[in-house]
């Protein structure tokens, strides 16, 4: 295997001349996202550093429970990051980490189980984050229009709720879309991969000098996981957000501003 050629800090401080590029591009159209773009270059550059030192320590001294207590804090801010999507919603934030939590579980432990990840910390910890991630968007997606849906189609949601229909039928047709469009991009990335980009996970196997057909194999690993991950998260926040929409008496509550 090859060397990986890793630019060093004196190239990432050179990096910082693409988001200059990407502020001036703001600024000089006014789009007023300078300022936020600019933060959040150096929120991420800061929150990387912290995180490589935090991790350093996880695969030398904690082993594999380090690294599943490292999962389950992607997993807390990953439900805390997708319920804001959702927030109109009753207890949107917890709604969104069990979401998450189960696609995560169900996903990363399938994969260790059947033993096709190494059970070792470096690679749970960046399988996990891919797992959380994938789950993290597809529950926020899918919050966000079961939200949208319960509040513009209140009047169709109360009138199949008249008509005798328990509040699992009513709201079907809605929990039907929200699913639809939350699974959306991650069939279409998986439609298309290899076509347009080459994915994050073979791409790093690739600069790091992996044979390319060992590196498809762990894509392909990578891209069938996310499919699991993204429709079990959000299939179960919605089954949970659309508890939470109704109350005893099969009544559509009233949501939030």
């Amino acid at each position: 295997m090859q060397g990986l050629s890793v630019p060093d800090w004196t190239g990432v401080s050179a990096s910082l001349l693409l988001v200059g590029l990407a502020a001036f591009i703001a600024y000089r159209q006014r789009l007023e996202l300078t300022r936020e773009l600019v933060i959040a270059a150096v929120r991420a550059g800061i929150q990387l550093v912290a995180v490589g030192a935090i991790l350093l320590v996880v695969f030398r001294h904690t082993a594999l429970p380090g690294a599943f207590a490292w999962v389950i804090v992607m997993v807390i801010i990953a439900g805390q990051v997708a319920g804001r999507r959702g927030a109109e919603l009753p207890r949107a934030r917890r709604t969104a980490t069990i979401g998450v939590a189960v696609g995560a579980t169900v996903t990363l432990g399938a994969l260790v189980l059947l033993g096709v990840i190494s059970t070792e910390p470096r690679v749970v910890v960046p399988v996990g984050g891919m797992i959380v991630s994938g789950a993290m968007q597809a529950t926020g997606i899918a919050l966000r229009r079961i939200g949208e849906d319960a509040r513009q189609a209140r009047p169709a949601i109360e009138a199949r709720l008249c008509l005798g229909l328990p509040a699992r039928q009513a709201f079907l047709p809605y929990r039907r879309s929200a699913l639809r469009t939350a699974l959306v991009p991650s069939v279409d990335a998986t439609k298309v991969v290899g076509l347009i980009s080459l994915p994050g996970a073979m791409t790093g196997l690739i600069l790091a000098g992996v044979d390319p057909l060992t590196a498809i194999r762990y894509q392909i690993v990578v891209m069938y996981m996310l499919l699991a991950a993204t429709a079990l998260a959000a299939l179960t926040a919605a089954r949970v957000a659309e508890r939470a929409l109704f109350d005893d008496a099969h009544r559509l509550v009233l949501l939030s501003d």
